[in-house]
């Protein structure tokens, strides 16, 4: 996403990748592009929105808020394929370590960044197959807590729509804080790749230092280390100078 490739529209775009599927607000971004080319045609990307989007939805949500550099310029390519450096939900830590290390990112970055699922949601499609046949044997994935499992077989029966929607914290969707990092630790995570940061000592001590025993000491220090995080992950990759180009429509290119 750092040069706006997830927002091309085509058959093998990235965005059409099965890692993207549930990935929404597109006309979020042609919307503000659109009224951005109207007042100063021809000068911020796509991918300068795309950063300031996600800053934006953060401090909506209640989290904290970071000044975001600028000056990306939009790739001109989106391939499906390039969607497998993605990390996936059902990685271990270990191959979400190393897609991490890949753009430049520690252990540290790996489990901030991943504190963004404290707001937004996922498909019953990355969630279901831990919740009935997980160890082939007819068992549930045996890391969620005995409390929360009813909860997501509600939401995702067996035959039931794969495109459902799924709270990726248990707490709220809407709602910036650290409260995910409790629900890692107390087998509450939605998705898989999430719960296993529980089950890896170097990430395990990230989630306990977010969780804690106090939520607002401990709020404080993720909102803290968050922006940093951010600023981090949206300096991979960028094109600047002649690099690619500044499209006229987000979805395509010029």
């Amino acid at each position: 996403g750092c040069d706006a490739s997830v927002l091309i529209s085509g058959a093998s775009s990235e965005r059409s990748a099965p890692q993207n599927f549930g990935l929404r607000g597109f006309e979020v971004i042609d919307d503000a592009k659109s009224q951005l080319e109207s007042t100063c045609p021809g000068v911020v990307s796509c991918a300068d929105i795309l950063a300031l989007a996600a800053r934006d939805s953060v401090d909506l949500t209640g989290g904290p808020s970071w000044s975001v550099p600028l000056g990306r310029r939009d790739g001109r390519i989106s391939s499906a394929a390039d969607a497998k450096a993605l990390p996936s939900p059902a990685d271990p830590v270990s191959v979400q370590r190393q897609k991490f290390a890949d753009q430049g990112l520690s252990d540290h970055d790996l489990v901030t960044l991943v504190g963004a699922h404290t707001i937004g949601q996922t498909d019953c499609a990355f969630v279901r197959y831990r919740l009935y046949n997980f160890t082939a044997t007819g068992n549930a994935d045996p890391s969620i807590s005995p409390a929360f499992l009813p909860q997501l077989r509600a939401l995702c029966p067996p035959n039931g729509d794969p495109a459902r929607r799924v709270a990726l914290d248990r707490d709220g969707a809407e709602s910036f804080d650290a409260a995910f990092f409790k629900n890692v630790r107390d087998g509450n995570a939605a998705l898989e790749s999430d719960q296993r940061l529980w089950g890896d000592g170097a990430t395990q001590g990230v989630v306990q230092k977010y969780a804690g025993n106090i939520r607002g000491l401990f709020g404080l220090r993720f909102t803290y280390e968050f922006p940093k995080a951010m600023v981090s992950l949206g300096g991979v990759a960028v094109k600047t100078g002649r690099q690619g180009e500044i499209r006229r429509r987000c979805s395509r290119f010029n």
